[in-house]
């Protein structure tokens, strides 16, 4: 089955380029502005993840909101999409806990992933990356994917 795609785009870097630095925890720590489309008919919610795959300890969770507005088409800079449950971050933190790699490492990729979904995620309290991926391919009818960069 060949799956629509969303698309997801930042104001603030371009898919691979650098993220700002007000946007991570060297920076305001603001969750970046986003906007989508593309989202396909049946979608009960959306899903958004922001993930870096280079982190030492594993895959780590830096943004996840479930029950987004399959009509939203956005968000701005440090809000909360509409409709949106900001959950715990890998800091243990809810909402966006933004890039905050090493320093010296070379430049981490942050893999910001919106998933429309036919209906509500099931998760547990503090969901890993790998949870988050396990529930959503199951059912999803679209994603879409957004990759920044940065290093310190």
């Amino acid at each position: 089955m060949l799956m629509a795609g969303i698309e997801l785009n930042s104001a603030a870097f371009d898919d691979h380029e650098v993220i700002p630095r007000r946007y991570t925890k060297d920076g305001e720590d603001l969750s970046p502005p986003l906007t989508w489309s593309g989202v396909p008919a049946g979608t009960a919610e959306l899903a958004l993840l922001c993930e870096d795959p280079d982190a030492q300890s594993g895959t780590f969770v830096h943004w996840l909101v479930t029950g987004i507005a399959p009509t939203s088409g956005g968000v701005a800079a440090g809000q909360t999409p509409a409709g949106g449950l900001p959950r715990t971050n890998g800091y243990h933190q809810e909402g966006w806990g933004g890039p905050h790699p090493p320093q010296g490492d070379r430049p981490h990729r942050y893999f910001f992933r919106l998933y429309a979904l036919p209906e509500p995620l099931v998760l547990p309290d503090e969901p890993s990356a790998d949870q988050v991926h396990r529930a959503v391919d199951r059912s999803q009818l679209a994603s879409g994917t957004l990759v920044g960069l940065y290093q310190r």
